[in-house]
């Protein structure tokens, strides 16, 4: 009788090794192409030789007893006039990395030809420089669940950075992508004293945000086509819903209203548009701003750029959403 009842019970453990086995092998590839996939970056950002004040490439800042790192890239030449430049924060999404963003977003290449520097922190993760995530308050992973203090480590970088090289205090500037996006909107709410302008890329909001002390002047830029955060609200999606906690995205224009109210902007906003973008802009006061941009061929990917992975979104080539973001950060100053 032992024997009639085993044999079932072996068939069916097999299968469900074999099954194990194979989703092993799947998510081991999956890591193996993303992790061959940011080599060449971070091979060419660490060989970098150190340049200006502080020189640039991969540093690290200690922040509440951790490492914490980030990608900061100076102009060709530096002034020696004793002027300051503006000062560009830019976040990568969720999952990602510095180098990753700088290859998506092309910012550097604008950096050097605009003469402002660059930095490209990196959140929180298991593994030192990837699959990393940020605490937007919903979003993301890790940095999420633990209730990292990602506001105050920018904070704390920016007084770093204007510590040892020449940061213009007044024209300092923050934009991510996704993940990155939605903890742009929190600096933009916390580190409004600090921040000029910021531009959230792909991102959200969801209704329970912190309001802002500070008016802070906003571009957001979204995709029609956006799987993982739909244009109209709704549930997280895309291929790592997971990672969120649950709560529902509201629309994409939600976060147009709620940076027109920090900003005392009136009445309602003006619209256009022409071919497959679409554009939003409040009547603000002086020095205060409020638009959206929404790129109907465009999923969940930098416009004009280049696609986060292999599996990623082909970004649309209507607009070049780095050109877009640094002629909104340069018509505003604190």
């Amino acid at each position: 009788m032992h024997s009639q009842t085993s044999s079932p019970s072996r068939s069916k453990l097999s299968s469900v090794r074999r099954r194990g086995l194979q989703a092993l092998t799947v998510a081991t590839l999956a890591l193996a192409c993303l992790a061959a996939s940011a080599a060449g970056p971070w091979r060419e950002s660490r060989q970098n030789s150190p340049s200006g004040l502080g020189g640039e490439g991969l540093l690290t800042l200690n922040y509440q007893g951790e490492p914490r790192s980030f990608l900061l890239r100076l102009p060709g030449s530096l002034p020696r006039d004793g002027a300051r430049l503006p000062l560009v924060i830019a976040l990568h999404g969720g999952g990602g990395h510095a180098a990753n963003m700088e290859e998506m977003t092309g910012f550097t290449a604008k950096a050097r030809q605009e003469g402002f520097i660059v930095v490209y922190p990196e959140g929180s993760g298991r593994l030192r420089h990837s699959f990393l995530t940020w605490n937007a308050g919903h979003c993301c992973g890790q940095a999420m669940e633990k209730r990292e203090d990602d506001a105050g480590f920018i904070r704390a970088l920016i007084e770093h950075l204007e510590a040892n090289y020449p940061v213009d205090p007044m024209r300092i500037y923050a934009t991510g992508m996704s993940n990155g996006g939605m903890m742009t909107h929190r600096l933009g709410s916390e580190l409004g004293d600090r921040l000029a302008a910021i531009a959230p890329v792909v991102a959200t909001v969801f209704g329970d945000e912190r309001r802002p002390q500070h008016g802070v002047p906003a571009l957001m830029i979204n995709g029609g086509l956006d799987q993982s955060v739909p244009p109209a609200g709704g549930p997280p999606g895309g291929a790592f819903p997971g990672a969120w906690d649950g709560t529902p995205t509201l629309p994409a224009l939600a976060q147009l209203s709620f940076w027109a109210g920090a900003n005392g902007c009136v009445g309602e906003a003006e619209t256009s548009v022409q071919g497959v973008l679409s554009r939003w802009r409040h009547s603000c006061p002086a020095g205060h701003s409020a638009e959206l941009l929404l790129v109907g061929d465009n999923g969940h990917a930098w416009p004009g750029g280049r696609a986060g992975s292999r599996r990623g979104d082909t970004p649309s080539n209507a607009v070049n959403a780095t050109d877009e973001i640094w002629a909104f950060f340069r018509r505003h100053s604190k």
